[in-house]
This record gives C-alpha cells, sequence and structure tokens, in this order.
C-alpha cells in the first residue's frame, strides 16, 4: 500500500480507515471501500439511490476446474429495493459493463440482485426547544456583530441545537 504523507508527516484519516477497512471487505465480501465509494458513479443516476454492491464471490481455485485455466470473473450481489429490481435486472448488461471497465478487467460477469432496504428509514427530525436564560444571552453575544441576517440566522440555528440540553 502506498503511503501519501502530507506536511509535517501527517496522514489523512481516510486513508489509515481504508487501509484497515480494505482487507476485511475483500476478505469477507470481495470487495473494496474504492468501489463502494465509487458506486454511485458506476451505479448512475437511474440505480445509485435504490441500489448496493454487497459482495463479490469469486469462484474458487479456478485454475483447477476442468478444463478452465486461469483467472474467472466473480458474480456481483446487489441489493436493490423493491420494483426497482425488475428495472435493475433489463439493465444489468450495461452495469456489468460498467462495473468492468471501473475494475479496468472482466472482473463480473454475472449480477445477483436480492431485493431488500437499501438505506435505513431517516429519523424524524425534531426541532430543538428555543434557549432561555444564560444560554440564550450567550448565544445573542456570540451572533451579536454578523450583519448578514440570513447567515445570523443559520448561526443562530446551529448554536440552538448545539446548547440545547439533550436527554440521553
Amino acid at each position: 500500500m502506498k503511503q501519501s504523507h502530507t506536511r509535517k508527516g501527517g496522514r489523512q484519516i481516510s486513508e489509515i480507515a481504508n487501509g484497515l477497512i480494505d482487507p476485511v471487505l475483500a476478505k469477507r465480501a470481495g470487495i473494496n471501500t474504492l468501489l463502494l465509494g465509487s458506486w454511485d458513479e458506476i451505479a448512475g443516476e437511474d440505480f445509485a439511490d435504490c441500489t448496493r454492491p454487497e459482495k463479490i464471490a469469486w469462484p474458487r481455485r479456478a485454475s483447477e476446474m476442468a478444463g478452465e485455466g486461469g483467472y474467472q470473473p466473480g458474480v456481483l450481489t446487489i441489493a436493490c429495493e423493491g420494483a426497482r429490481a425488475l428495472f435493475l435486472t433489463h439493465a444489468q448488461g450495461e452495469l456489468i459493463q460498467r462495473i468492468n471497465g471501473f475494475f479496468g478487467f472482466p472482473a463480473i460477469n454475472q449480477m445477483r440482485i436480492v431485493q431488500k432496504p437499501v438505506s435505513p428509514p431517516p429519523k424524524p427530525y425534531r426541532k430543538p426547544k428555543p434557549l432561555t436564560g444564560e444560554r440564550a444571552r450567550h448565544l445573542e453575544t456570540m451572533v451579536g456583530g454578523i450583519e448578514n441576517d440570513a447567515l445570523k440566522a443559520a448561526l443562530t440555528r446551529l448554536g440552538t441545537a448545539v446548547l440545547s440540553a439533550r436527554k440521553k
């Protein structure tokens, strides 16, 4: 793994995390974080929001298969939401070409589509309660010198959310 260093020997946390996560993903699912991170571009706008790659099943001991030698492409399992799986089935040839173009070699020859939710349901957003007392005065003094009304309103909302007491 090539280590890129920034000023004074520091490294980006994403590089460190990818270095730790990639071997686990490769062993358990046959994929890497680069594929997961580029999935929206590979799948395109039609399928980026409703699909997620889950694993690549590579054939075992391809060189030992009767009459076959060398490398064998794998089967990509993709999670897809609801009825969009039908449309994905019709577009799977194009998607396989995009994936192989991403890898730079024929890595995938087949797709397996599994219908299941891709993203967790969004949590309901609760507005924070307005600040009172000392916290409200403190926030007012912090944003008091800002002349731009839109920026002041945004910072007041942010400050209210940060300074409000949370129940745990």
